[in-house]
C-alpha cells in the first residue's frame, strides 16, 4: 500500500504578509518559497501553503471545534513555552488530557486553530 510521505496544510489567509510574518516570527516556520499570491512554509514535518484571499470569511467566525490541524510533538511543554513567550494567541493552555495526550492549541491571526499533543503515560 501506497505510504503518505508528509502533509500540506493549505489556508486562506486575509493578509498575507502579516499570516508570513506570524508563522515565520513566532511560531519558526522557514518560507522555503513564494509565487505571487502565496507562501510555501515548512517548520520539521509539517508544511503550510498560505494563500492570500483578502475577502474570505475569517477562521475567528466559525465554531468552536473548527481546527484545521493537529500536530504530533515530541515536546508539548517545551513548545507551548516557545509560543507564549512570543505572544502567540493561547486557545487552550496546556494540558494533560484522558486520551493520554499533553496538548494545547493555539489560533493563528486569522483565527485558524492547531492543536498540539505529545503523548504520554504509556
Amino acid at each position: 500500500m501506497a505510504e503518505v510521505l508528509k502533509s500540506t496544510f493549505v489556508l486562506a489567509v486575509n493578509n498575507l504578509e502579516a499570516s508570513r510574518k506570524f508563522y515565520c516570527e513566532q511560531r519558526g516556520f522557514h518560507e522555503d518559497f513564494s509565487v505571487d499570491g502565496w507562501a510555501f512554509l515548512s517548520r520539521g514535518a509539517c508544511r503550510l501553503r498560505i494563500g492570500d484571499c483578502p475577502d474570505a470569511q475569517p477562521m475567528s467566525a466559525s465554531q468552536d471545534h473548527s481546527w484545521f490541524a493537529y500536530l504530533h510533538v515530541n515536546d508539548a511543554t517545551a513548545l507551548y513555552w516557545e509560543f507564549a513567550s512570543k505572544q502567540v494567541t493561547i486557545w487552550q493552555h496546556l494540558a494533560d488530557k484522558p486520551w493520554r495526550m499533553r496538548e494545547f492549541a493555539i489560533m493563528t491571526p486569522d483565527g485558524h486553530r492547531m492543536v498540539f499533543g505529545e503523548e504520554i503515560g504509556r
